[in-house]
């Protein structure tokens, strides 16, 4: 035991977090893509042109 936790507990915890971080930062990168494609559309409908 460390720090009062089982052994099965940190095998479980590195499993995901070494699942969830990829996807976090895959979401991430999708969001921001997303994000830039919608303001490039925006541009030039409603007079904001710079």
């Amino acid at each position: 035991m460390f720090m009062g936790i089982a052994w099965y507990w940190w095998i479980a915890t590195a499993a995901a977090v070494g699942i969830l971080v990829p996807l976090k930062i895959r979401f991430v990168k999708w969001w921001s893509r997303r994000q830039q494609e919608k303001n490039e559309r925006q541009r030039g409908k409603w007079g904001d042109e710079e």
